[in-house]
Formats: structure tokens, C-alpha cells, sequence
């Protein structure tokens, strides 16, 4: 398929709807073999219509003007589909590429037509099976409302319903590095959109996440208005740190707001500067003075925060590299994807239930076996190694409703074992309980061993799934506490194998019991203290 690509923006490569299209061809290349042609109109040598219609009498379909637009007439032909790439400029096309609109007449002839009500001239070639597509960014809010004149000149060239149109607001978040997350969303939307146009056409659902807003209207002008860096009550110049926290402000989404108001204070210690976000029911407010108790502070040079946000460092591996810290409350760390998510509610809604419909881990999986052992076979050896086996063969239809760990399938086959050997050497019981204990606790103590320890596959669940993993403090954190429980339960292994038989034996089980429900009681507070103390470092 041939695809040719015209770049109106002056801005060449490094426009935003270049962007757009490049996604847009890469779509259409999954799904058939492309040769695509650029043209890039900043680049030509365009001049203007004389307005002297050789091209209709003297030299039928050629131009008297000796430029590059012979060479564009002749890739226009050529191609299987014209893709119309460009920036809004005051409400239209690029003046170059308006010249370049206006030097097609060549291509029609001059009789009139009477198909079209404002009437029209009929092709001088055949377009019949020619395919086109306009994709264009601009910087409003929304496309909707601002492309009047752009659809009434395209409907008169190229016929109106007989074009495929992209439009995009806010197409200058699509340069800022920190947004990429949104923009980087957006594009893979538009590449659906090109494997679709190829297809037959773009579907319903993917019209309507292109016609989403990037963000919500008020958080998208405020970036926009503080992007000039100039005060919009003074006119004056501002600081780079403070129009950057004032960015980052905008992005504050209320939902998060748990019912007192939160003041995040910005220390940039290479510039000197200190500002106070100031997060409320009804919104925020960024202070340069008269500064308030803060809740929560972050001691961070400028350009080490600009890093996290453009992504070039996480959050997360740059404090575990100590290039920043954070005094007071530690919450709005932990949580700063809700506290500075992007508004979308959409975007939200349906992520949320993509989450509900994703199987997630169950720690349950691999405790349910173990848990049925100790208390069945310690009460009857034979009754409770055989309910132990029945659990084991049960576990098998519940791992349908979860997503099974390697250490749900190993815990499964473990006790299934234990309980074998209990039927067949009965009398070995006060071997076999407490080697149980000491098979569960070298299987947590050795998988701190690697790369994501026991805990972590089943905490990440309540820290934005697989993407914790990726965060070494929250892995350093499940690696102490896998250590920790590992280390009970190896210890549990020891009493039991000696009070076993003993005037204690009665109170073993409760003893075992009350352990793990204060080790659970620390690795609740735990969770919370470890990461604000090793911020504040």
C-alpha cells in the first residue's frame, strides 16, 4: 500500500501531529505492506497561484510555475493514501500548506459539475479509490468547535463524508516529557485507529477515545497558561521552579481528597526556592510565602524532580539512591498516582474495571494447605492428612479464580507430600509437624533470594499491580518482611519439635496461633513506617 504524507507544520519533525500520523502509518504497517512517501512543505519550493488557469487551456494539467509542486501533484497521484498532517494555525492549514492546497488545480478540469450544491469542477484523473486522512493537533482545550473552516475547504476538494479526520486538543502536552504516560496513551490509540482505517474503518470505541480530552478542561488550561511563564496578573517573568510547581499543582485530582486538607511543601535546594501546595476539597492552591505547618516534605534538588517527572527516573529509584528525602507524612508518597493522577475520569473508570476483571494473586492460595495441615494432622494424624490431601485437590479448581503463584503451586505440593508421608509413617508425626514448620519457613526466608520476594507478589496488589515490582523500596520492604516470617516460622519449627509431648503440648496450638497474629500486627505498621524513614534519610 502506497501512503503518502504530507507535513504542513512548519515545525517538520517535530510537530505534534507528526507525531500522530507517524503512530497513525505505524497502525496501517501491522496490518499490510507499506511504502510511504514524506513531504515535508517547509522544505519545498512552493509559490502562489497565479490565478492564470493555464493549467485548464494552455497546458492542460500542468502548471506554468516551475517549482516542487509538480514533483507533490505527482506523489499525490501516486498514492493509495494522502494523509493531511498539521497544526491548527489561526483556525486553518499552515500558510505553506495553504499554497500547496491552492496549486492542486491542475489536477481538476474545468467544466463545470452539478453534483456539488456550490457546484464544483470533476477530477482530470481517477481518484476514485484514493483514500484521505487530515490528522491535526491544536491548542485549545478540545478539537470540537475549532475546525469549521478546516472541514468546509477539505468538503470542497475532496468531497464531503469522503475523508477521514483526527483531530486533537491540547496537541502541546504531546512535547512534555512528565505527560508522557497520558500522550504516550493517547498515541496508542491513534495507531489502533491506523490498523481499523485499513481494515474498513475506525471503530466506534476507538472514535471515542480519541475524542476524550487528554485532561480535564481547568487542569489543562492552568498548564497551559503557566507554560508562558509569565504571571497572568502582572505580565511579569516567573521563576522556572514555580511555573513547574504550578504545573505540577494542576494536576492535584480532588477525588483523592480524604477529608482534611494537605500541604506539600517543594524544597528545591539547588535554586534556592521553596513553594507550598496546598491540597483542598474544592482544589489547591500554591503558596510562595506565608507558608503553612506543612504535612508533608520533599527536600529534592530541581533538577532531580524534573527527572522524576519526565520519567527519566522513577520516584522510587531515585530516593533509593538518596537524591531526595521526604519528612511528615508519607501518604501522599505512597499515593501520589491518585493525589496527581491525570482527572481522567474515564480513564479511571474503565482502568478501574480493567483491575476488577484481571485475576490478581491471593496469599490465601498458598496459606489455605499449610494452615489445614498443621490444625487437621495435629488434632487426628491419619483424618487430618487426609482432609490435608482433599484441600490440596480442591486448591486446583479455586486457582481458577486467582492468578497462581509459583509458591501457591509449590505450597499445594508440599502439604499434598506431607500428608502422604503422615498416612504411611503415622508414628513420625512429632518429625514431620514441626519439619512442616521448617519446610514454610525456608520456602519464605529463600525467596529472599530473588528478585521479588514472597510478599511482594501478593502486597503488589494493593500498590498498583505489577508496576510495585519495579519499585525497589516497595521489593526492599516485602524483602525484610518475607525475611522476618520466614524466620518465625523456622524458629516456630524448633519449639514444636521440642515441646512436642511435653505438659505444653496443649497450648502449642496456641501459641502458634498468636504468634503469626503479632507478626501480622508489625508487618501492618511496618508497611507504613519503613518507606517514611527511609524517605527521610
Amino acid at each position: 500500500m502506497k501512503i503518502l504524507v504530507i507535513n504542513g507544520s512548519p515545525k517538520g519533525k517535530r510537530s505534534n501531529s507528526y507525531k500522530l500520523t507517524r503512530s497513525f502509518v505505524e497502525g496501517i504497517s501491522e496490518k499490510t505492506d507499506v511504502e510511504c512517501e514524506e513531504i515535508f512543505v517547509k522544505d519545498k519550493n512552493i509559490g502562489t497561484c497565479l490565478g492564470c488557469f493555464a493549467c485548464w487551456n494552455k497546458t492542460p494539467g500542468v502548471c506554468v510555475v516551475k517549482d516542487d509542486m509538480k514533483d507533490v501533484l505527482d506523489k499525490i497521484l501516486w498514492a493509495d493514501i494522502v494523509i493531511w498532517s498539521f497544526g491548527l494555525y489561526y483556525f486553518n492549514v499552515p500558510g505553506k500548506m495553504k499554497l500547496l492546497v491552492d496549486r492542486q488545480l491542475p489536477l481538476a478540469l474545468p467544466f463545470m459539475v452539478s453534483e456539488s450544491e456550490s457546484g464544483g469542477h470533476p477530477a482530470r484523473f481517477d481518484m476514485s479509490g484514493k483514500r484521505h486522512v487530515i490528522i491535526s493537533t491544536c491548542g485549545f482545550y478540545t478539537a470540537k468547535g475549532n475546525y469549521g473552516s478546516v472541514n468546509a475547504m477539505f468538503d470542497h476538494f475532496l468531497g464531503k463524508g469522503r475523508y477521514e479526520t483526527i483531530y486533537c486538543g491540547q496537541g502541546e502536552l504531546f512535547r512534555v516529557e512528565a505527560l508522557h504516560d497520558r500522550t504516550d496513551e493517547y498515541l496508542s490509540y491513534v495507531h489502533s485507529a491506523g490498523k481499523e482505517f485499513v481494515e474498513g474503518g475506525i471503530s466506534e470505541q476507538t472514535r471515542e477515545n480519541l475524542n476524550e480530552l487528554l485532561f480535564p478542561r481547568e487542569t489543562f488550561e492552568t498548564m497551559a497558561d503557566a507554560s508562558w511563564g509569565v504571571s497572568k496578573d502582572t505580565g511579569e517573568k516567573e521563576d522556572e521552579t514555580y511555573i513547574f510547581t504550578k504545573q505540577m499543582a494542576s494536576m492535584y485530582n480532588k477525588a483523592s481528597y480524604k477529608g482534611n486538607d494537605i500541604v506539600l511543601e517543594m524544597c528545591y535546594t539547588d535554586e534556592g526556592r521553596s513553594y507550598q501546595i496546598v491540597l483542598k476539597k474544592d482544589g489547591y492552591e500554591v503558596l510562595k510565602d506565608n507558608f503553612l505547618s506543612p504535612t508533608t516534605k520533599v527536600i529534592t534538588p530541581f533538577t532531580v524532580w524534573k527527572d522524576i517527572a519526565a520519567g527519566k527516573i522513577s520516584g522510587s529509584q531515585a530516593m533509593m539512591k538518596k537524591l531526595y528525602r521526604v519528612e511528615g507524612d508519607f501518604d501522599v508518597m505512597l499515593n501520589w498516582g491518585k493525589y496527581f493522577g491525570s482527572g481522567n475520569t474515564k480513564q479511571t473508570s474503565e482502568t478501574n474495571s480493567s483491575n476488577k476483571k484481571d485475576k490478581g494473586t491471593s496469599l490465601m492460595l498458598t496459606l489455605i494447605p499449610w494452615i489445614t495441615f498443621w490444625v487437621a494432622a495435629a488434632i487426628d494424624t491419619y483424618a487430618g492428612a487426609l482432609v490435608s490431601i482433599g484441600v490440596c485437590a480442591l486448591m486446583g479448581i479455586i486457582f481458577f479464580r486467582f492468578r497462581k503463584t509459583f509458591y501457591d503451586m509449590l505450597s499445594t505440593t508440599a502439604v499434598a507430600g506431607l500428608s502422604v508421608l503422615a498416612l504411611q509413617v503415622p508414628e513420625m508425626i512429632n518429625l514431620i509437624l514441626p519439619g512442616s514448620y521448617l519446610a514454610f519457613g525456608l520456602m519464605w526466608s529463600l525467596s529472599c533470594l530473588t528478585k521479588v520476594p514472597l510478599t511482594a507478589w501478593y502486597s503488589m496488589n494493593s500498590y498498583n499491580g505489577e508496576s510495585a515490582l519495579q519499585n525497589p523500596l516497595f521489593v526492599r520492604t516485602n524483602r525484610i518482611l518475607t525475611l522476618a516470617w520466614g524466620v518465625l516460622y523456622i524458629i516456630t519449627s524448633v519449639w514444636t519439635f521440642f515441646l512436642m509431648g511435653t505438659p505444653v503440648s496443649p497450648y502449642l496450638a496456641i501459641i502458634n496461633n498468636v504468634m503469626p497474629i503479632l507478626m501480622g500486627i508489625f508487618t501492618k505498621w511496618f508497611q507504613n513506617w519503613y518507606p517514611a524513614h527511609y524517605a527521610s534519610k
